[in-house]
């Protein structure tokens, strides 16, 4: 039976903007996060899904098709911030930050571990957290973050780049610049194909909490938390002075955006903090980066991992349907009762579901879930986290079963 692609991107598309607006659909919408799992079902391993542009396209174009959901896409590796910050005001364009392993061996990235290089083969990269600022230099990140991420931050967490003088730096850095740009045409290429097929796309930004970056790439996370104990006048004025650079980060971006592009942000720390820390420390930085997001013609979608319960309210703060909100281990009941006419919500089965769960029981999840989270819209049905590459592919059919038969309005 012959498939109309286009009318399925329709279908696609009015689903999930109408999620988005706080509408009705026809139905919930069910959001994918395949990642290394359509490297396993679509018969590559994962050093080849970050290695070969063509078979990572082929891997994510049947994983994407054969099951359906109402989002696809793919591909992998581990993102760096300060490197896209580095190099944001001399180049003409997105900068690429996803580090996979061609790029990898081109730059010695020290926080990441990759398949088949420091781990071994066919087993998903991993981000390592390390300290790469002491806390006696905040003052130095204070007066100029840029310059503290480009002549510390960067040499410290990149062997390749230890010291930017050097022919050995320039060398990795021609390297990386021409593997970039394989990176950019393998992905436009599958994007490309995917729309084909009739997935749309609503992608196009990418963006950090101050604190995290922080947390992330410079004092590592448990020096950050300890910090905001020693130094929390330090804590707070770096948080400041970052917030510039991202803001600077966003503004280039926005050039090259379409309008309404979904601006991604993954939170970290903020399950660390009680509310009382998270307003003093965390919230009000990130908050200001999502208005501004918002001024430059981005959706903020921002993903509260871990617990985000104790902060739901500060979501309020936000200008109403112009956010969404992904949960990973948040209570979903208690998000909608909360923020369910204020921002679109994202949530969904956890990891282990997919693994130890059957098709009854994810059925069973689903049934109770709509029955909390369905009424008014507003709410798209997606993993909690990525599915994981040993999941029963019988179990990722069965969440578009389920949606299908529990989720129509």
């Amino acid at each position: 039976m012959s498939v109309d692609y286009e009318e399925l991107y329709r279908e696609r598309k009015e689903r999930l903007s109408r999620a988005y607006a706080l509408k009705e659909p026809d139905r919930v919408p069910l959001s994918s996060s395949y990642s290394y799992f359509a490297a396993r079902y679509g018969g590559i391993t994962i050093q080849e899904a970050l290695t070969d542009y063509d078979k990572l396209r082929g891997a994510v174009v049947k994983t994407s098709v054969d099951f359906g959901y109402d989002t696809a896409g793919g591909g992998g590796g581990i993102y760096s911030l300060p490197l896209v910050i580095a190099m944001m005001r001399d180049y003409d364009g997105i900068v690429p930050g996803m580090i996979n392993i061609p790029l990898q061996k081109t730059l010695g990235m020290k926080y990441g571990r990759f398949p088949g290089l420091e781990m071994q083969k066919d087993t998903p990269p991993q981000f390592i957290g390390q300290e790469y600022m002491k806390v006696d230099e905040y003052d130095e990140l204070i007066d100029d973050p840029h310059g503290f991420i480009v002549t510390k931050i960067i040499p410290r967490s990149f062997t390749e780049l230890e010291d930017l003088n050097s022919p050995r730096a320039m060398s990795a850095l021609i390297k990386y610049g021409e593997e970039s740009e394989k990176y950019r045409a393998g992905m436009k290429k599958m994007g490309d194909e995917l729309r084909r097929y009739g997935f749309p796309s609503f992608g196009g930004g990418f963006s950090y909490a101050p604190m995290d970056l922080m947390g992330d790439y410079m004092r590592d996370i448990k020096n950050v938390l300890f910090d905001t104990f020693r130094v929390p006048d330090k804590v707070i004025q770096a948080a400041e002075a970052l917030k510039g650079v991202i803001l600077e980060l966003a503004r280039i971006n926005a050039r090259f955006a379409p309008e309404g592009a979904h601006a991604f942000i993954p939170l970290h720390l903020n399950e660390y903090f009680s509310p009382k820390q998270y307003h003093e420390f965390y919230w009000p930085t990130l908050k200001e980066v999502v208005e501004e997001l918002i001024k430059l013609g981005f959706v903020p979608s921002i993903f509260y991992e871990g617990y985000h319960d104790a902060h739901l309210e500060s979501i309020l703060e936000l200008p109403k349907g112009k956010t969404i909100a992904k949960f990973e281990k948040t209570d979903l009941k208690k998000a909608k009762e909360v923020i369910g006419d204020h921002a679109c919500i994202i949530g969904g089965p956890p990891a282990s579901l997919f693994l130890s769960g059957t098709p009854a029981k994810i059925d069973d999840y689903v049934k109770d879930l709509m029955g909390q989270v369905k009424e008014g819209g507003g709410f798209v049905l997606a993993p909690g986290v990525n599915i994981p590459e040993e999941a029963d592919p019988a179990n990722v059919k069965a969440l578009m079963d389920a949606v299908e038969k529990h989720g129509v309005y």
